[in-house]
């Protein structure tokens, strides 16, 4: 059973810095080169896929959060990270880990949603 637990969330002011962490277990070596992905979800509106990374390090970013945001990802830990700087108020919302079926968003993931961990920015 393909599990992922996301940590590292908080309450942070505006110009702050958190690191989330995502740690998969469960995913079997099939898996090992599909894009591992962050998402966010605000109240009242649709998940986004936020960052992308495969497994040889390429790294891509929507817009809103280029510059600002840092995906990376430990293949023998199976923990993939998201370090996040300068947040907004915008960047509010819970924040998930997943295996991409493809190499955007519009192809959907492989598996069930974790608890994700809520990034609360204060103006």
């Amino acid at each position: 059973q393909v599990q992922f637990v996301e940590s590292g969330g908080g309450l942070v002011q505006a110009g702050g810095s958190l690191r989330l962490s995502c740690v998969a277990s469960g995913i079997g070596p099939t898996f090992r080169t599909n894009f591992r992905g962050w998402y966010r979800q605000a109240p009242g509106k649709q998940r986004e896929l936020v960052a992308r990374i495969s497994d040889r390090g390429a790294a891509n970013y929507a817009d809103s959060v280029q510059g600002r945001f840092t995906i990376s990802r430990d293949t023998a830990t199976k923990t993939t990270y998201l370090q996040m700087n300068n947040l907004k108020p915008e960047d509010t919302a819970t924040y998930y880990c997943n295996v991409l079926r493809g190499t955007g968003a519009a192809q959907g993931v492989w598996f069930p949603w974790g608890q994700g961990t809520q990034v609360t920015v204060s103006s």
